[in-house]
């Protein structure tokens, strides 16, 4: 098992989510008798975000995208390859379907030497350290919070992925 990074090798936990504009409500303070609301309409638009986060310093890599699927995590795995040229990447990452397609599997074959996957068990999100993450950009972004469009959730992601670029000692 891998526990602390070197020159060669970097140690990453991954997942990808979906940031949508369903209404998250979550329990909040209110004045007596002015409970607060949050207004909807009849559309849901939605962002996908791969994640990366290393365990050691606190470095998140991001990659934001229409869809989560296995074209989409390939753009991932070809942005992790440029970020962390000539070194070994260990992936903790879960069992999705879209980490075990066909065309993964070509990819690891033909440039994926870089990498080497360790699977998680199936139903263990608690294990993903990036998951809190994850609860944490959600609770950001979307708890209590109207978003009229996708390009007001590109903007409160974007402003959330700057915080903690900023701070990673708080994503430790």
């Amino acid at each position: 098992m891998i526990t602390k990074e070197t020159e060669d090798a970097v140690l990453l936990y991954i997942d990808e989510t979906h940031i949508r504009s369903y209404h998250v409500l979550r329990s909040t303070w209110s004045e007596v008798g002015r409970q607060k609301q949050v207004p909807t309409f009849g559309h849901h638009a939605h962002v996908s975000l791969f994640g990366a986060v290393n365990v050691h310093d606190g470095e998140t890599v991001l990659h934001q995208t229409t869809a989560a699927n296995a074209a989409t995590f390939l753009d991932f795995l070809r942005m992790l390859k440029q970020r962390y040229l000539d070194r070994l990447m260990v992936l903790v990452l879960d069992n999705a379907r879209i980490h075990h397609t066909k065309m993964v599997k070509e990819f690891l074959r033909e440039e994926g030497q870089c990498f080497h996957f360790i699977y998680l068990p199936p139903y263990s999100p608690q294990l993903n350290p990036i998951e809190r993450l994850w609860k944490w950009l959600k609770d950001t972004v979307i708890a209590n919070v109207f978003h009229k469009n996708r390009n007001d959730i590109v903007q409160a992601i974007a402003r959330f992925v700057h915080y903690i670029h900023e701070r990673p000692e708080e994503v430790l």
